[in-house]
Formats: C-alpha cells, sequence, structure tokens
C-alpha cells in the first residue's frame, strides 16, 4: 500500500492561472446566474424546469404540481454547490442572499422526519423508498448532502448543513439494517463528504455498507422493484433485471470491466475510492486500481469521452467506440475526473493525473460553450450536419450545443467542477507535496506555501517558488505528464538531477526561503493513433498538444471533412485563432489527392461558430 495523500483544502487554493481563473469567472459570472433563471424558468426558448418551484410548492409557499424529472431536485443542488464554490471565486452578496433564501425554502419543504424530496412528497407520498431502481431517491439526497458540505466550507453558514444532517440521518435509520442499495450511486460520494465534514463514523459506515451490498444478490431489483402501471420515472424505461446497468451483477470488490451505465459507474468507483482511503481497505482500493485499468484502457474515448452507446448512456464491448454515435456524457468526464482526484490521494500515480487532465481540458470542457450559456449532454468525435441529431439512431447527437435540456444533469454537474477544481491540483502527505497539474495557482499547505506559475496550456514551463513553514527536509513532487519527454530541472538556476518515482519529480532538501524550482520544457504538436482493436479508428490518427486534443471543424477546412487526408509524414505548425483564443495546429493535407491546408482547434472550442462539421479523427496517408 502506497502513503496515501491529503487533498490540499479548496479554501488553501488560489488560481492564477489565466485559462482556468478565466473559466471559473465565467462560471460565476454568466454560467450561475444564467443557470439560477433556468431554475426559475426565466430565460425564453430554454428547456422548462421548475425545479426551484418544485422546492416552493412542497414547503407551502406556492400552489401547483410538480413538473420535471423525477430527479429534478438535483439540479437545485448542485446549482447551490456551483454557487457556492463560485463565491470564492467571485465574493457576492447579493448571490448570497438568493442562496441564503432558497435553502431556507428547501430546509421548510424538508419533512418532520428529515426525509427531502420534491417529487414524492408532492405526487407519491405513500411512496416513499418503494422503489430504489428508477426513482432516484437517493441520487438526489446525495447530491443535496454535497451542496450543503460546500455552503457550509464556502459560508461557514450551517443553514443547509443541518437539512443535509437530518436528511442523511432519516436514510441511515431506514437503511442501515436493511439489504436495500441505491439504483444510481451517488449518495454514498455524499455521505463520505458529510463524515469527512463531521467525523461522524456513521456516515461512512453508511456509505461502505451501500457498497458491500451491492451485488450481492444480483436478482435485487427484480425483486424488489413495484410494478406501476402507467408512471414513467424516466425517458426510457429501466429493465430490473438488467444488473449489468447499475452494476449490481457481482460484488464490488469482484468487478473486473465497466459494464453498464457509464455515469453510475463512476459515480461508484469514486465512492469506492473514498472509502478505501478512509478505511484502509486494500481489497477496495485494488477493485478500484483495475477498474480503472480496464476503462482508460479499453473503454475511453481519447478525448477522455466514457459510454458509447446512447441504449441507457452505457460502455459497449472492449475497444466498441463509434465516433459519429458517441454518448460520452459530459456528465461521465465530470465523474471520472473526480474518480482520478480521489484515486491521486489514495495512490499517488500520475497516471491518474494525466487522465485527470485529460478530463478537464477535453472530454469534461467541451460540455459547455465558450459564452458559458450553451451546453453539450453528448460528446461526439464526428458531427456531420443534417445527419447527427436527426437520422435514426443518431438523435442524441446534437451538432449545436442547447440552452438547456430536460433533463439537465450535465451543466451543473460541469459548472460545480470548473469552479471547485482548485480541490484536483494539489495534495500533501507529512513528508511532502504534490503538484497533480501545471495549473497557476498558489497552495498554503502545512509544510510551505507554494506558487507555481506556467504558460500552460499554451506554453511550456513551469515555475515553483517555495515559502517553507519547517526547517525539516521535505520533497516537493511534481508531475511529468505523460505526453511530456523532454524537460530540464532547475534549482534555484542551475541545472539538477532528480529522480522520478512513478511520474512524479522528487526535489527533497531543507527548503528555504525564496528556493525556486523550473522545469523548461515546449509543448510540441504530436500524433496520435489508437488501439488497432478500435475499428471505428483504423487508418486514421489525430493530433494533440499538451493537454489538448485537436479536432478538424467545417469553419477552418474543405468539407465535407470524410474527404480529406493527413499525410503520415506532415509536421504541423502552431497558430492562432484569435475569434476562439486558441493555438491551432496547421498541417499540409490531401483532397482527392490534390494538396491542401489542414486546420486543428482544441476538441473542447469546436461548435462556437455556428453549424460545421466536426472529426477528431482524420484519414492518415
Amino acid at each position: 500500500m502506497h502513503d496515501k495523500l491529503r487533498e490540499v483544502h479548496l479554501r488553501q487554493v488560489t488560481l492564477t492561472d489565466e485559462f482556468w481563473s478565466s473559466r471559473q469567472c465565467l462560471v460565476a459570472e454568466t454560467a450561475v446566474p444564467y443557470m439560477e433563471r433556468i431554475l426559475r424558468d426565466e430565460v425564453p426558448g430554454a428547456a422548462k424546469s421548475h425545479a426551484i418551484e418544485n422546492f416552493r410548492i412542497a414547503a407551502g409557499e406556492a400552489g401547483g404540481e410538480f413538473y420535471g424529472m423525477v430527479f429534478q431536485d438535483s439540479d437545485v443542488a448542485k446549482w447551490i454547490e456551483t454557487a457556492s464554490y463560485s463565491l470564492l471565486v467571485k465574493p457576492d452578496a447579493a448571490l448570497e442572499a438568493r442562496l441564503d433564501e432558497i435553502i431556507a425554502t428547501i430546509a421548510r419543504a424538508q419533512r418532520p422526519d428529515g426525509y427531502l424530496n420534491t417529487y414524492f412528497t408532492l405526487r407519491e407520498p405513500e411512496a416513499r423508498w418503494t422503489n430504489l431502481l428508477e426513482c432516484h431517491e437517493l441520487y438526489c439526497a446525495g447530491h443535496m448532502i454535497e451542496a450543503a458540505v460546500a455552503h457550509c466550507e464556502v459560508t461557514g453558514k450551517r443553514s443547509l448543513l443541518d437539512v443535509a444532517i437530518r436528511l442523511a440521518d432519516h436514510i441511515v435509520a431506514r437503511f442501515r439494517d436493511a439489504d436495500a442499495i441505491p439504483g444510481h450511486q451517488e449518495i454514498e460520494i455524499g455521505l463520505m463528504r458529510l463524515y469527512r465534514t463531521t467525523g461522524d463514523a456513521k456516515y461512512r459506515d453508511m456509505t461502505v455498507r451501500f457498497l458491500n451490498l451491492r451485488g450481492q444478490e444480483p436478482d435485487y431489483f427484480a425483486t424488489h422493484t413495484p410494478k406501476h402501471p402507467g408512471i414513467s420515472y424516466g425517458e426510457y424505461p429501466i429493465d430490473p433485471t438488467d444488473a449489468d446497468y447499475n452494476q449490481s451483477y457481482a460484488p464490488v470488490r469482484e468487478q473486473t470491466e465497466a459494464r453498464g451505465h457509464a455515469v453510475r459507474m463512476m459515480y461508484m468507483l469514486t465512492a469506492m475510492a473514498d472509502a478505501a482511503e478512509a478505511t484502509g481497505d486494500e481489497s477496495l482500493r485494488e477493485a478500484c486500481e483495475r477498474l480503472w485499468t480496464h476503462i482508460t484502457r479499453r473503454q475511453m474515448y481519447v478525448t477522455g469521452g466514457l459510454g458509447a452507446t446512447a441504449r441507457h448512456e452505457a460502455f459497449l464491448p472492449d475497444f466498441d467506440l463509434p465516433n459519429d454515435t458517441a454518448y460520452a456524457e459530459t456528465c461521465a468526464s465530470v465523474a471520472m475526473a473526480f474518480f482520478c482526484q480521489r484515486m491521486l490521494n489514495l495512490d499517488p500515480d500520475s497516471k491518474y493525473a494525466d487522465v485527470l487532465e485529460l478530463e478537464l481540458y477535453n472530454g469534461a470542457l467541451s460540455g459547455m460553450s465558450q459564452d458559458g450559456t450553451r451546453f453539450f449532454y453528448v460528446n461526439p468525435l464526428e458531427v456531420v450536419p443534417g445527419v447527427s441529431g436527426v437520422a435514426p439512431g443518431r438523435e442524441h447527437v446534437k451538432p449545436e450545443r442547447q440552452k438547456w435540456m430536460a433533463c439537465a444533469c450535465c451543466p451543473p454537474n460541469l459548472a460545480r467542477l470548473i469552479v471547485g477544481m482548485g480541490r484536483c491540483l494539489w495534495s500533501e502527505s507529512d513528508d511532502a507535496i504534490y503538484s497533480h497539474l501545471f495549473v497557476g495557482s498558489r497552495a498554503r499547505t502545512a509544510l510551505a506555501d507554494v506558487e507555481l506559475t506556467s504558460g500552460m496550456p499554451w506554453d511550456g514551463g513551469a515555475s515553483y517558488a517555495v515559502h517553507p513553514h519547517t526547517e525539516a527536509p521535505f520533497a516537493l513532487m511534481v508531475r511529468i505528464p505523460g505526453w511530456l519527454r523532454e524537460y530540464q530541472v532547475l534549482l534555484n538556476g542551475a541545472r539538477i538531477a532528480a529522480p522520478v518515482e512513478r511520474g512524479y519529480l522528487k526535489v527533497e532538501r531543507a527548503w528555504r526561503e525564496g528556493d525556486r524550482l523550473e522545469l523548461i520544457f515546449e509543448l510540441k504538436p504530436r500524433r496520435i493513433h489508437a488501439d488497432p482493436r478500435v475499428a471505428a479508428d483504423a487508418g486514421c490518427a489525430t493530433l494533440a498538444r499538451g493537454p489538448f486534443i485537436y479536432c478538424f471543424e467545417g469553419a477552418d477546412n474543405p468539407t465535407p471533412l470524410r474527404e480529406l487526408c493527413l499525410p503520415s509524414d506532415a509536421n504541423p505548425e502552431v497558430g492562432e485563432n484569435p475569434e476562439l483564443r486558441v493555438h491551432t495546429l496547421r498541417v499540409p493535407g490531401e483532397r482527392d489527392g490534390a494538396p491542401t491546408e489542414l486546420t486543428a482547434i482544441p476538441y473542447y472550442a469546436w461548435a462556437n461558430r455556428g453549424l460545421n462539421e466536426m472529426r477528431v479523427w482524420m484519414r492518415e496517408e
């Protein structure tokens, strides 16, 4: 077992990185108020939400009926978490006051026994906790608990935390002696966060019980899901006999491959890693590592996308990764980022940071437009307007981002990741500080204050200024990305040699005030080929530079894109696109044997210039 790390608290990390700071400000200044107006049904032309009104009705503050998905409450919870973190980015007294008002409404909507769910309070009060497969009560509770922890961490207020504690206590009392499992994993994550906030072990133990029970009875949902003629709880019916769908086909420690609904899978793994760290359960850690390896080597798109099919938003057989019908839900990439962050603290290996970085800059970030008001649920790797979003089997592949969705889990999920990403950057142990990503920031740890400045993601180089709090030696562990092959290390201007342990450069010494550690490197374009077992990408290549995966868009290239070819010996040149504020890659190409120039942009930036074709994988000569 490797040394475990401690997350550097979000309050102890300040982002100074131009790329990510601007996106955090975009969320705080644009996305948070936009989503609030969505939740209040104040955006013309957007899908109706009614989510805040559901709480007002349940609280007795308004008349009317419940509207929306059975999990509509979770949209409000994720927005509260996002808005709370955004207060660290941009203090806003008016927003904080509106949060207080909404939280007071939620508290009034809570039942005397601690139960909180507007769908069942308003529509089926007699059916509480009877249909765990489809009805998402525990899922909504998990997100509300996460929101409460975030709100308390940022504001110091207990108003929502007290609601969450009553809700969690109700859940523990209801399920601690019951052989029951959640239909959609998430409550486990919320309970673990509440455990770390309160120190109350019963929340950790409830998480472990939910995890331990999953898969012990593979036909659990087939025998415990009531019939409900005339009632639909979601966009598609869930087969209670499909134990793969929610990973209940085998005990979690015995699972060896990703199956079923991708987001459920990744939330489960996040909770497993969290519980393994808290309990020292080596079998849970081993299961996490085994499943992480299977997913990243056999089930993950080059962009970090997870879940290849729209049917039940699920994984397909190994290496079956179609580009034009890819699902790759934004929530799945967000969940993978959370899983990697938990794995880094449980088992510090740079491979987890590599995938965390891949998701942040590509698979997750593509889910939001550059103006912060339009969103992707699905993140395909190939789009053809007139076919994508229209043709049978491709209805889910939208060629343009949407103002909102009837099932709106993704926009606030991505937003909470962006404003809370300071949690992903640094970790510490008793004798080491770990820097996981080259994201400009300041971190205050027990051992030292560290300032990281970097030209990333557009230019190479990283510099660490160390301000120690101790005279004792400790190590600064700096991740060397998997894409970085050549670099120099300087300490106070002098070149040094330092070992690399599990992908982290280790510089150990008795640090002195003003010491500076520098990495000198260039960002060079590179070409990527898929595993030959991925039939969809046979004979193709794509381009990358630094943390970015690139794609080709019709706005920059001759169409149709399928007629273009990337010569195997072509070397890309770096350019700029001021409109998109990105660095481009220009490369000689061919169209029907005639020379032409191809231009690629970072994948996250596509679909910001109107309706366009797009391809990640280009035919290679």
